[in-house]
């Protein structure tokens, strides 16, 4: 292996369409958002320690008088069985349930879910997704993603970015968090849908985009969602319609190795669909979908195993184009 320079394409995207949250106020983008509606929505689980913040922080900065930028804050509550939906709505935020928006259609699991619930029960021309769990929450992450959307007519989608601190018991590595980014995601990235290299986190739980656009890509279930979204706009739309902001530091709670490999099996079991929509592989889903994980601690009965073996499903399901329903949730 031996280092090289980006193709043509990446660098001249990354140098065109790469911005800083730093470059827009919030003041400046109310006054040019005009007549455009602008929700943010915050898919949470069991997020009662950090969603309160979060909503605050926005409707403070961000939609007030004096800054009227974002019109709605909806939290999509998924599935909590803590007070996350108290909560959000004490500090302000119009909750709505996952199954309330899905009703009538099949149940299925995980955060791509709770996004399309969100997307559906959303009112904005131009609609933010924020994730749930951010620490030191700060509402540049909102004006970041929407200064590129409000600004520039020819954007329809905007990808961010950050410094992610991985905080363990020996100390903080400065860029240790998005693991799965480098391990599955990006590696998957630059073999098979190179235009998209220049894309610093793909799997990032925060963007933003227009609804015309949004409504018209499939949403799936799980932690496969993120990669789904940027492929499947860059088929809609085309690599220029993208654009990323960098956000500075984001600071949120890291799963453990295992968890995060069986992320990063629904990130490949997603791509996978994705290249069989191209013709590049003949099935539709891969070999298999079982992930076998092994897990300290075995059987009693087992001594002489000191690992206990976890198999998990990692098939993903996928809401289709919520343009393609009529519905609307309240």
């Amino acid at each position: 292996m031996h280092e090289t320079t980006a193709s043509p394409v990446v660098e001249a995207w990354t140098t065109y369409r790469t911005a800083n949250a730093a470059q827009w106020t919030g003041r400046d983008l109310a006054k040019a958002k005009g007549a455009t509606r602008v929700s943010v929505v915050i898919p949470a689980r069991n997020e009662e320690a950090t969603v309160g913040p979060i909503v605050a922080t926005i409707l403070r900065d961000l939609a007030s008088r004096r800054v009227p930028l974002v019109d709605e804050v909806v939290v999509v509550d998924s599935r909590s069985t803590d007070a996350t939906a108290a909560v959000a709505r004490a500090a302000g935020a119009r909750v709505v349930h996952q199954d309330d928006v899905t009703r009538g259609l099949p149940r299925m699991e995980g955060k791509g879910d709770a996004l399309w619930a969100g997307l559906a029960a959303s009112t904005g021309d131009v609609v933010a997704f924020v994730d749930g769990d951010l620490r030191e929450f700060s509402s540049t992450f909102v004006t970041g993603l929407l200064g590129p959307l409000l600004s520039d007519p020819t954007v329809e989608f905007v990808k961010g970015f950050y410094h992610r601190p991985l905080v363990s018991a020996g100390g903080v590595e400065a860029d240790g968090g998005g693991r799965v980014t480098e391990l599955a995601a990006r590696p998957l990235i630059n073999l098979f849908w190179p235009e998209l290299a220049g894309v610093v986190q793909p799997l990032a739980g925060e963007y933003a985009g227009r609804r015309s656009t949004l409504e018209r890509i499939p949403f799936v279930s799980g932690y496969g969602v993120e990669i789904a979204m940027l492929i499947d706009l860059l088929d809609l739309v085309g690599l220029d319609a993208l654009a990323q902001v960098d956000l500075g530091e984001r600071y949120h709670r890291h799963q453990g190795t295992e968890a995060l490999g069986r992320m990063s099996a629904q990130i490949i079991v997603t791509a996978w669909s994705r290249l069989h929509r191209r013709g590049l592989v003949t099935s539709a889903l891969p070999p298999s979908t079982l992930l076998t994980q092994f897990r300290r601690g075995g059987d009693a009965a087992l001594p002489h195993l000191d690992r206990e073996i976890v198999m998990t499903d990692t098939a993903v399901t996928e809401r289709p184009p919520l343009a393609s329903l009529a519905l609307r949730a309240a």
